[in-house]
């Protein structure tokens, strides 16, 4: 059996929760204020102590008014019964919580992982650098899968020269005439091509170790420990190196200057002058380099193409890596970092919960005050004057029953057949006169016999 009415419980549970709640809005107040002053100081820019003050001056105004519009609402929203009322304090809430997420909370989740945020972005800045570097290195390799084509050119060019001088293979006649010097005159020309194409594989060797080596170094800055700061300076100054020599790799793509050389291979084709005397062997030389221009202009076709598909593919953008503030960073990839979101967000919101708890126990407190029954709802000055009341009845009922008693005392002593008063018991009849209601007194309790 509860001895206490459970309203009254929970009144006296809810008055001695009261003070831990109000230490523990200042807690949460105090944290979030601390957070959002880390969070702050990395976004202001000027001498330390402006810095500093500036970020406490904020940080003190947003606890302050964390505390504040808590409290209001702790106080406010449980006492509300109305339903109206209730939904526009709620809306009231709604906005103060958008208006506290606003000024704090992103602050504080820039204090949580504003340097993990920095790194992430720094990695993702090193990906795309490390794509980008792949890709100039691969452009410039395909430009030297024309080499192989331009040497089987060269080499047939020479071997027809040198089979032609050796036993007359193409005229019939073997010397050293137009047709020899055709011949030579076009391996030449494909030969120095093939030289510049090779050239050019050094040079994208060196440029790719150079790269690799600067991607190694940014590697090491966004994995090593320590202050985020001098890591991202370091970070944006290989960024630079790493831009101008995927540039450079791009600059040693030779496909442009082959599709160049392979023209005019065909628009500059110059056919020696037919210098034989001998018979129809002029006849059969000028059948013969007409051949030769027609393998030349069908060697010159195919280089082209092969070149236009090289510059055909999409260079490489230029990349710039763009410092971020931590705060930037974490709205930026806020979706990896969605438990520090939580957390800060939980700081400042958290009071939420408390006010709902004061308003279901306030509802419950209503409720169970409706069901009680009167007696248990008397109060303090109503059962002082009821027990006023009682004392005085007490006291009247007394002094009545000692006056019937006296009466009674001289019956006893006196004359038998001395008829007694009224409203007194005669003894000898053992009955009881009626008591007239005239004689009672208003107010007076009633009589004891």
């Amino acid at each position: 059996m509860q001895l206490k009415p459970n309203a009254f419980r929970l009144h006296e549970t809810a008055r001695g929760v009261e003070t831990m709640s109000r230490f523990a809005l200042a807690v949460l107040a105090l944290a979030s204020g601390v957070y959002t002053y880390l969070g702050v100081r990395g976004l202001l820019d000027g001498s330390a102590s402006f810095v500093f003050f500036a970020a406490i001056i904020y940080s003190a105004a947003v606890s302050v008014g964390i505390y504040a519009f808590w409290t209001y609402m702790m106080r406010f929203i449980p006492l509300v019964v109305s339903g109206v009322q209730r939904i526009s304090l709620f809306l009231t809430m709604l906005v103060g919580s958008v208006m506290i997420i606003a000024m704090s909370s992103w602050l504080n989740a820039a204090a949580l992982a504003g340097s993990a945020a920095l790194e992430q972005h720094m990695a993702v800045t090193l990906q795309g650098y490390a794509e980008d570097l792949d890709q100039a290195h691969a452009n410039a390799l395909a430009s030297q899968s024309l080499l192989p084509d331009v040497e089987r050119a060269s080499a047939r060019f020479s071997a027809l020269a040198q089979d032609e001088r050796e036993s007359g293979a193409l005229t019939g006649t073997q010397g050293s005439g137009s047709v020899v010097q055709l011949l030579t005159q076009m391996s030449q020309q494909m030969t120095q091509l093939a030289g510049t194409i090779s050239g050019s594989r050094e040079d994208v060797s060196a440029l790719f170790t150079e790269g690799s080596e600067r991607l190694a170094t940014m590697r090491e800055l966004v994995s090593t420990p320590g202050q985020i700061e001098p890591r991202s300076d370091a970070f944006q100054a290989e960024a630079v190196q790493l831009s101008a020599v995927i540039a450079a790799l791009q600059q040693t793509d030779v496909a442009a200057s082959v599709k160049r050389a392979a023209t005019d291979l065909s628009a500059g084709f110059i056919a020696p002058v037919a210098d034989g005397r001998v018979g129809d062997l002029a006849v059969r030389q000028n059948q013969v380099m007409a051949t030769v221009q027609s393998s030349v202009d069908a060697q010159s076709a195919a280089l082209v193409a092969a070149a236009d598909e090289i510059l055909a593919t999409p260079r490489v953008a230029q990349r710039r890596f763009v410092p971020l503030s931590s705060a930037e960073a974490v709205i930026r990839y806020w979706s990896d970092f969605v438990p520090s979101w939580a957390g800060a967000i939980s700081i400042d919101l958290l009071p939420v919960v408390l006010v709902l708890v004061l308003m279901i126990v306030n509802d419950a407190m209503r409720r169970e005050a409706e069901s009680l029954k009167e007696a248990e709802t008397i109060t303090a000055a109503e059962m002082l004057r009821a027990m006023a009341l009682y004392k005085r009845m007490e006291a009247e009922g007394a002094a009545e029953a000692a006056e019937v008693l006296g009466v009674q005392d001289e019956q006893h002593d006196g004359t038998p057949n001395e008829v007694a008063p009224d409203g007194v018991v005669n003894p000898e009849e053992g009955t009881v006169t009626p008591i007239e209601a005239a004689q009672r007194k208003r107010g007076e309790g009633p009589r004891q016999t």
